[in-house]
């Protein structure tokens, strides 16, 4: 790959990975609209590689006190707040797991990624995410998360593996219906998104192991590092704007970009 498509590429998922406005449906639009070549399963894992650090820096507490409640766990207990933590995060990761595995054996992974699809998705989890943002109540924070709200995030990301969903905008959708507060929403949702990342991320790397090679695995750190830079950027910037301002700017942009999808789609 050409270091001006590795760039592309890591941008793309850095900046929309956390962002509720669908990194996968931005990179599947990245060669449908540009006709440059599918950036392939390896390039996938890395710039995902890189979005996972991101998130685990930006929330190193968080998972500090959840990787120390695992052991705990594993063992069958959840009496501390990091086991507790940890048997939330395996709840709400169930549901996605599951629908993965699905779409997986049933082929429908693979049809899923037309440009009007996307672009239904946009414009309609566009509105999910107003409406929720809008009617929720702001009454809890995240140390109020239960194994119901837990469960009920997860079924929400789940739907995320249409393309041009959103993991972050369905869980955040899915927490703020709950009553969570905008900030407490986006850090569960991104939480969230650690076990979710990782599961796929393995499994999309036994899938491609065998194909690995020396220009490859260059090509992978590079789109890993750039990822990272820009996933952090992205993920600083939204914490610090939800203090202050709604999700509608991201609900504007999706429903901008839904419209025009669709109109390309029909035309």
């Amino acid at each position: 790959m050409s270091l001006f498509h590795l760039i592309l590429v890591a941008l793309i998922q850095g900046l929309t990975e956390f962002l509720p406005v669908s990194s996968s449906g931005h990179l599947i639009l990245l060669p449908a609209l540009t006709g440059l070549d599918d950036q392939g399963q390896m390039i996938d894992i890395a710039v995902h590689v890189g979005t996972l650090f991101a998130v685990m820096l930006y929330f190193r507490e968080d998972v500090r006190v959840a990787a120390n409640g695992i052991p705990r766990l594993v063992r069958g207990k959840v009496d501390t707040q990091g086991a507790w933590l940890a048997m939330l995060l395996l709840v709400a990761t169930v549901p996605v797991l599951m629908f993965g595995l699905l779409l997986k054996v049933t082929g429908l992974d693979a049809s899923l990624r037309s440009v009007a699809l996307i672009g239904w998705t946009m414009l309609i989890f566009g509105l999910v995410l107003y409406w929720t943002d809008q009617k929720g109540d702001t009454v809890k924070k995240a140390p109020q998360w239960s194994i119901k709200d837990a469960a009920i995030m997860g079924v929400w990301q789940a739907l995320a593996l249409i393309p041009g969903t959103s993991r972050s905008g369905a869980t955040i959708s899915g927490a703020r219906s709950l009553g969570y507060a905008r900030e407490d929403a986006a850090k569960l949702a991104m939480l969230m998104s650690i076990p979710t990342i990782i599961a796929s991320g393995l499994l999309l790397g036994v899938e491609v192991i065998n194909d690995m090679n020396l220009e490859l695995a260059k090509d992978a750190a590079i789109a890993a590092v750039l990822s990272f830079v820009a996933a952090l950027f992205a993920l600083i910037l939204m914490m610090r704007l939800l203090r202050s301002v709604s999700f509608t700017p991201y609900v504007i942009y999706r429903i901008i970009l839904g419209i025009v999808l669709l109109t390309y789609a029909y035309a």
